[in-house]
């Protein structure tokens, strides 16, 4: 007997816990726009520790893999990963730059592949040829003067990240996934 069909429905509802989430996030957000210098620092520490963290929970995760195979590949990225942290702490400033050089080949990267996707879409290439040229035209921008990018990049993409978070909780509010039986299917 095969076993039932199962159904996944996504559906987004808005609840009050939302709005008001929405609402802090979308103030918090306009208040990292508004001191971008200061949120790229709090970026670059918050990354720095992260990695850290990271690091070593992968360290340690890979102990669990000695001998399942995949062991010094995790101990060697976990270490890497705790390493790139403590760089990026001890040198704020130039962690930054490195992150943000980063951001900025992610950016044309992204771009180029967006430009080439498009050629395989059916419809709504020029949407993703316009989208892939702006990425690819402001990582450019961040590559050609990483400098001047560095004290506003991650500051200026921290914030517009949490206003989009806050505006789509306000506007859809969060993803419900919902999962049950399929229905018997209908007789024609």
């Amino acid at each position: 007997m095969d076993p039932p069909e199962v159904t996944v429905t996504i559906e987004r509802r808005r609840s009050g816990w939302d709005v008001a989430l929405g609402i802090l996030m979308v103030v918090a957000g306009l208040l990292i726009l508004g001191d971008v210098v200061v949120a790229t620092v709090v970026s670059v520490f918050l990354i720095g520790w992260t990695a850290i963290g990271a690091g070593l929970v992968l360290g340690v995760w890979a102990f669990t893999r000695f001998r399942a195979g995949g062991f010094w590949w995790a101990l060697l990225g976990g270490i890497t990963l705790a390493g790139l942290g403590v760089l990026v702490l001890q040198h704020p400033v130039r962690g930054a730059l490195w992150i943000t050089v980063f951001i900025g080949a992610a950016f044309v990267a992204g771009g180029v592949t967006r430009v080439v996707a498009a050629a395989s879409l059916p419809r709504g290439k020029g949407l993703f040829v316009l989208t892939g040229i702006l990425s690819i035209l402001l990582g450019g921008w961040i590559l050609v003067f990483p400098t001047e990018a560095t004290l506003t990049v991650l500051g200026v993409l921290l914030g517009v990240q949490v206003l989009v978070e806050g505006i789509t909780l306000l506007v859809a509010g969060r993803p419900r996934i919902t999962s049950g039986p399929r229905p018997p299917a209908a007789m024609a």
